[in-house]
């Protein structure tokens, strides 16, 4: 972990550098996950010509780099730094339910970098942020996660529990971030299939769950790169009480937001991710 902070304190421009020589190494020379990004692009796009998904596929490797220099950084940068380069537009459409007293969840995709967006969103409210996490089995990885997620005073919870702690902590005033859009697994936990960027597709129900079980209002926090290092954050607002006992709202809603902001950059979304396990759909 000593290792790993010290080049967290390396400059922005020597990170990039960092970023530029593992783009070789994993575009050109490991090849990492290649054929699975270019069948993931073909499926998603198949409108797309072979040039154009080429060029999808590309930059995605060069975002996925700078992805993890970016990631590393939130150990040591400051909030100054962070606050310049990532920027909320909108923090007002949240902050008057907070202020309200009332609660909120916030909805993420793997958008890069959803990990600064994750880190500024610790504070920016001026609440208590909780950030739902799903744990790894390498405890090195899931502490170093933890660090991140938790540097600006985030409160981790994991995925397991938090109904749980959703109950427990109902009379803090607080928002709740899940990023919603991985694989969901072979766990005993309720899924949606939808079809989605053109294939059948399996989510975590949990988020809606927890927005009709505690009547809760859901944003969707979109992440844009404006350039390098620096990235826009926009609040839409998907669904606000009260909800009916068996609404599914929030995921229909939130599974067609993300779809369009994958539409509007389809190289910044994590096309690395086995995302589409087709044989575990009938468990849903």
């Amino acid at each position: 972990m000593l290792f790993i902070r010290l080049i967290s304190r390396f400059p922005f421009w020597l990170l990039y550098g960092i970023s530029d020589f593992l783009f070789v190494l994993s575009y050109y020379v490991i090849r990492y996950r290649r054929k699975l990004v270019q069948k993931n692009l073909r499926n998603a796009f198949p409108e797309k010509s072979s040039d154009e998904l080429a060029k999808i596929e590309k930059e995605f490797f060069r975002n996925l780099c700078d992805y993890a220099v970016e990631t590393l950084k939130i150990l040591t940068i400051n909030k100054e730094e962070l606050s310049r380069r990532v920027i909320f537009t909108n923090p007002g459409l949240v902050l008057r339910y907070l202020e309200a007293g009332q609660s909120v969840i916030h909805l993420a995709s793997h958008q890069f970098n959803w990990e600064l967006l994750l880190a500024k969103g610790s504070y920016v409210w001026g609440h208590q942020m909780d950030f739902v996490y799903q744990p790894v089995n390498n405890k090195f990885f899931n502490d170093l996660t933890l660090k991140i997620r938790t540097r600006f005073g985030g409160y981790a919870v994991r995925r397991d529990e938090v109904a749980r702690e959703t109950i427990r902590r109902k009379q803090l005033t607080r928002g709740i971030c899940i990023v919603a859009d991985q694989y969901p697994g072979l766990g005993k936990d309720k899924r949606y299939a939808a079809t989605f960027m053109n294939q059948e597709t399996v989510f975590f129900y949990g988020s809606n769950q927890i927005a009709t079980m505690m009547q809760m209002p859901v944003f969707f926090q979109i992440i844009k790169k404006v350039k390098r290092g620096h990235y826009e954050v926009t609040a839409l607002e998907l669904a606000q009480p009260p909800y009916a006992k068996e609404s599914e709202i929030v995921i229909e809603r939130y599974i067609k937001a993300v779809e369009t902001a994958i539409h509007e950059d389809p190289a910044g979304w994590l096309w690395s991710h086995n995302r589409w396990k087709k044989r575990h759909i009938k468990h849903t």
